[in-house]
């Protein structure tokens, strides 16, 4: 592969005698102001210097000095006052303060978006006549006419046909509900996709892989932005509600981000440091991002460790659970789920896990990653259509077209009409004997005495109904397979972590329903004898679908441990860590890996060929290279004859210079040297006055050998933080590695199309 290496020769800097540069200066006038004089547009602050344009990488070194400098002076400044010393002490708690605010609105939002989706998912089958704002569940909650048996059901709840033909039975009631439901849902696609497109482009999708690259230390203007964060908030209530096959909680991580990138503008250390606002994204991302999404707190701060973050000090740990806490307590404080716990899916399980039970679960934790691996295949090939097609030209056509073919598919199946955390509630149900659970109902009841147990075995046999139970479940796992993968993608915020979870415990599901009924015909066999008692149910079916779930989460998203930690906060069912962790890690070897994000991993041998050296410069000739490459930075050498490494400066940083170099003196021309060294060459004293730029010059770039292997290359990139490398040979300068260059290549070497890479 031929690498992109330049180098820029900008000015002789051969060292020059004290003496002749003394005799330069004293020609040029005491106050430095004849026409040889020599310009440093640096003495003043100039706005815009050391800040990136967009789509670029930051540069991690100089953002880390940036804050070792403002912190050093700051501590010098404290020993001097007591107002400096009050804004040292303010400067070290502003971090403490800014995750307090973060956890707050990010807790407030997350309360919001849970009530308004509930509320608007319910109103596609009916409506409250107490009040059209109350939900299904909230209705009936206020009702003296409920029962536990029917806790569903109340007469303030009416469906669309009740109320307009005033009876619930019947042909015309239930094709008039169907007609409806498909409508609102049209409706709140189409709202969403609209003001995705006339609003913030950038709220569509999860967001998780983007701010997985942000974090990195890359510049997407407007991704975390205020108009970003109304958009994703109102339109994922709207994309949700509309019964498509996608979560809330990935696109919850976007909303937390922004919402910490917002925040980060109220304090100078965050607002004028990317390094440093990074460090607050980083906990916002996982930690505050996941405890308001899952009620896990402790889940969300490992998920920031393994997946999200790429710097991670251990401040920004502390801090992170700190925010966690903040954001999990205002979410239990409004108490969304109706349930006065914090976590999403409570379950109580009666009857404790086998060891032989592991085989099962091993076999969920491979269906897992196969599951994830098919998924990413498909996704990815879909994603490809969508854009060599016509059918990214329509993305409101698409999605209309979408959600019309998953209303009409998804309302006659019970268990697909639900939205996705109520069907994966209702499949981790324990079905114990009291349960009236649609999911229990094939069974025939069990001897129930008047103590509640009677003296048959605890587990019941099938029923009537087995076969349609498992037909329908069936259809539901085919069917959201399918549409999970046409779904994901399109131009509304959507997020993958429910529609896993939920193939995952439809599939658990189903095979703990097999195991059931084998233990209860065999109960007396080698492996389920004494499983089955009188007190206990042989087999727990809604334990294999949270095992399921875990699986299928963990094979798409290629979580390990933070995925176990997250699924027993989800649950509560701190007992059943061994079965999560066997599905999880089996899940995590079964799936197949595929990258398309810039994060260095793959570890090949560096090989450059190509070389490309330009001639001297003057200020014309800055801005004729700057105006003819694309390049973010140059190197500087001493001269062309003796490409020695001097250092190396950025594009935006000269363009800045000389603008403001410009304003400040009508002397300089075209024709002006610049000028990077301490002691620059004699000048003519009637000659355009040079410009001083050494200032902005980076004095110690990274740079590594031309026989530096590429795993090593790969090494430093990652663990510094690096946007490019420098190419010597003996102190020669050779050329520079960007992390476009070995992203590129190793695109190449995977057999993929390089052009793929995002944001190249």
């Amino acid at each position: 592969m031929a690498w992109r290496l330049w180098t820029t020769q900008v000015d002789e800097v051969d060292l020059v005698e004290n003496a002749v540069y003394e005799e330069h200066q004293s020609r040029a006038g005491v106050n430095g102001t004849g026409p040889g004089s020599l310009m440093d547009p640096l003495e003043d602050p100039v706005p815009g210097l050391g800040t990136y344009e967009d789509f670029n990488t930051i540069d991690w070194v100089r953002e880390k000095s940036k804050d070792r400098d403002r912190h050093r002076e700051i501590t010098k400044n404290s020993r001097r006052s007591t107002a400096a010393l009050l804004h040292s002490i303010s400067d070290a708690f502003s971090g403490w303060l800014l995750m307090l605010l973060v956890g707050l609105m990010a807790g407030a939002l997350a309360g919001g978006i849970d009530i308004a989706a509930h509320w608007l998912t319910d109103m596609k089958e009916g409506i409250c006549l107490d009040g059209f704002w109350f939900s299904h569940e909230h209705c009936c909650w206020k009702s003296s006419e409920t029962t536990f048996k029917d806790r569903d059901r109340c007469p303030q709840w009416q469906t669309w046909g009740e109320l307009i033909t005033g009876t619930s039975e019947g042909a015309f009631s239930y094709i008039l509900n169907y007609l409806i439901y498909i409508v609102w849902a049209l409706f709140f696609a189409f709202l969403a996709v609209t003001l995705v497109r006339a609003f913030a482009p950038y709220a569509c999708g999860s967001g998780i892989p983007e701010i997985k690259t942000i974090l990195s230390g890359f510049i997407i203007r407007g991704y975390l932005g205020k108009w970003t964060l109304i958009t994703k908030t109102v339109t994922l209530v709207l994309a949700v509600s509309s019964g498509l096959s996608l979560g809330k909680e990935g696109p919850l991580v976007h909303v937390a981000c922004c919402c910490a990138n917002i925040l980060c503008h109220l304090f100078t250390k965050y607002r004028k440091n990317e390094a440093k606002r990074r460090e607050v994204l980083s906990a916002a991302a996982a930690a505050v991002g996941v405890s308001v999404a899952f009620g896990a707190p402790i889940g969300g701060v490992l998920f920031s460790l393994e997946e999200v973050s790429y710097y991670f000090p251990l401040k920004t740990l502390w801090r992170s659970f700190f925010a966690a806490l903040v954001a999990a307590f205002t979410l239990r404080s409004i108490n969304p789920f109706g349930n006065s716990r914090l976590v999403l899916f409570y379950v109580e399980f009666h009857a404790p896990w086998h060891l032989v039970e592991l085989v099962p679960f091993i076999f969920l934790g491979i269906f897992g990653g196969l599951w994830g691996a098919l998924f990413i295949k498909a996704n990815i090939a879909w994603c490809r259509i969508r854009k060599t097609t016509r059918l990214g030209r329509y993305p409101i056509v698409e999605v209309l077209a979408v959600t019309a073919v998953t209303a009409l598919v998804a309302y006659p199946n019970s268990y697909t009409r639900m939205s996705g955390a109520e069907l994966i509630s209702e499949l981790f149900n324990d079905c114990s004997l009291l349960d009236s659970s649609q999911l229990c109902g094939y069974l025939q009841p069990a001897n129930i005495s008047e103590t509640g147990i009677g003296n048959s075995l605890a587990d019941r046999p099938a029923g009537p109904g087995l076969f349609t139970a498992l037909w329908q479940l069936a259809l539901a796992l085919l069917f959201k397979m399918l549409i999970t993968v046409v779904t994901f993608g399109m131009k509304v915020p959507s997020g993958l972590f429910i529609p896993s979870m939920a193939v995952g415990a439809i599939a658990g599901r189903l095979l703990g329903v097999g195991m059931e009924q084998l233990a209860y015909y065999n109960h007396d066999g080698l492996i389920f004898k004494g499983w089955c008692t009188p007190e206990a149910d042989c087999i727990t079916p809604g334990l294999y679908a949270m095992v399921g779930a875990a699986a299928c989460l963990g094979g798409v998203t290629r979580m390990t441990v933070s995925l176990v930690v997250i699924m027993f906060e989800l649950t509560g069912g701190l007992e059943y860590i061994v079965p999560l962790m066997a599905a999880a890690m089996t899940s995590k070897w079964a799936h197949i890996r595929l990258n398309g994000y810039p994060f260095l991993e793959p570890k090949e041998e560096f090989e450059h060929s190509s070389l490309a050296v330009d001639d001297s410069m003057t200020v014309g000739g800055v801005e004729a290279l700057v105006e003819s490459t694309r390049y973010s930075g140059f190197p500087v050498v001493v001269s062309q004859e003796s490409p020695r490494l001097v250092g190396f400066v950025l594009r935006r940083d000269l363009l800045i210079s000389i603008d403001n170099a410009r304003k400040r003196q009508d002397g300089v021309v075209g024709a002006s040297l610049v000028v990077f060294s301490e002691h620059p060459p004699a000048q003519a004293p009637d000659g355009p006055p040079p410009l001083r730029l050494r200032g902005i010059m980076d004095l110690s770039p990274f740079t590594v050998t031309d026989h530096t292997p590429m795993d090593i290359t790969v090494d430093i990139f990652r663990k510094l933080g690096l946007r490019q490398c420098l190419v010597t040979h003996n102190g020669r300068l050779l050329g520079i590695i960007t992390k476009k260059d070995i992203l590129k290549h190793m695109a190449q070497i995977a057999n993929r199309d390089p052009d793929s890479i995002l944001f190249n």
